[in-house]
């Protein structure tokens, strides 16, 4: 009941029954996994097929929408984070998404992992012009998209480095050595990509443990549009605005205080019982107030010390 396609996803675990019987107990997706990655189209292919990705695909819908088989997906999901786990040193891993919907996704899956990661447009020559300040020698390259990031991923065939790629149905697979079939085109399937990969390699690092859920929601990794995240923050600041406890934040100002206020009909400018400008009274220094004729003391003698 939990799944936004009840018939899709009754097809698909009866055929990751059969397909990741191999896979070890812990490496297998639980129901919740399944559920995402239907909710976040992950599925959903193209109507275009690349002859290469053929053993990738389950079937193809009435309308001609290749649909993806999500037990390859898996399979190459767990592949691709044992590769990453296998780099000694998290910085030699490189990210990277042209694709503005998986510039987020690319941010915080090196922020989790520590893998560098290069979001926009990528500097041709990075890979390969020594002479570059932004030159870099990394040991595997993830890839969002093989068509959108053409130009890293040909550069990564010059240097001999492997190269992890999500692919959808018609991408292109030349120089790409381990691609993870899945939708590339969509700002949450490609969030929850990056989640589900960044999560097991969290746990096979042992970062995290893999009985208990992750704390990191998955709508970290989504794209977040600029206006719409200006709008959030617009009707947050009017909602403190409109709180009803800001109107009464110095309700409970003690009487005398700052918070004070003259009485109806009375005037600002009106003096009180002294005034400052006024003259003392005959022998009474300026320095007397009030409180004089109470304390015995004086400034130079504190009150409570004149009889020792």
């Amino acid at each position: 009941g939990d799944f936004p396609h009840p018939r899709l996803s009754c097809s698909f675990i009866l055929m990751s029954a059969s397909s990741l019987a191999f896979l070890p107990a812990p490496l297998r997706p639980t129901d919740d996994d399944w559920a995402k990655m239907l909710a976040a189209h992950v599925h959903l292919g193209t109507k275009n097929l690349d002859n290469k990705m053929i053993p990738y695909i389950w079937k193809r819908r009435s309308d001609g929408l290749y649909i993806i088989n999500l037990a390859k997906t898996w399979e190459k999901l767990m592949l691709a984070a044992r590769i990453v786990v296998a780099i000694e040193n998290p910085a030699d891993v490189c990210v990277i998404s042209a694709r503005p919907y998986g510039q987020r996704a690319v941010l915080k899956f090196g922020q989790y992992t520590g893998a560098n990661y290069m979001a926009g447009r990528y500097t041709p020559g990075t890979f390969t012009n020594q002479i570059q300040q932004q030159f870099q020698e990394p040991r595997l390259l993830v890839i969002t998209d093989p068509r959108t990031d053409s130009q890293p991923l040909k550069e990564s065939s010059f240097v001999n480095i492997p190269t992890v790629a999500f692919c959808d149905t018609d991408s292109p697979l030349r120089f790409v050595d381990v691609a993870i079939p899945a939708n590339n085109k969509g700002k949450q399937s490609i969030g929850l990509l990056y989640w589900l990969m960044a999560r097991e390699v969290l746990r096979l690092r042992n970062v995290i443990p893999r009985q208990h859920p992750w704390d990191i929601m998955v709508d970290m990794f989504f794209y977040r549009d600029p206006e719409e995240a200006e709008k959030d923050a617009e009707a947050a600041e009017e909602k403190a605005i409109e709180a009803p406890g800001a109107a009464d934040a110095f309700a409970g100002v003690a009487p005398g205080g700052f918070g004070e206020v003259p009485a109806a009909g009375a005037e600002w400018s009106q003096p009180g019982t002294q005034e400052w400008g006024a003259a003392p009274a005959a022998g009474q220094e300026w320095g007397a107030g009030d409180a004089t004729a109470a304390a015995p003391g004086t400034w130079d003698q504190p009150a409570g010390f004149g009889g020792q």
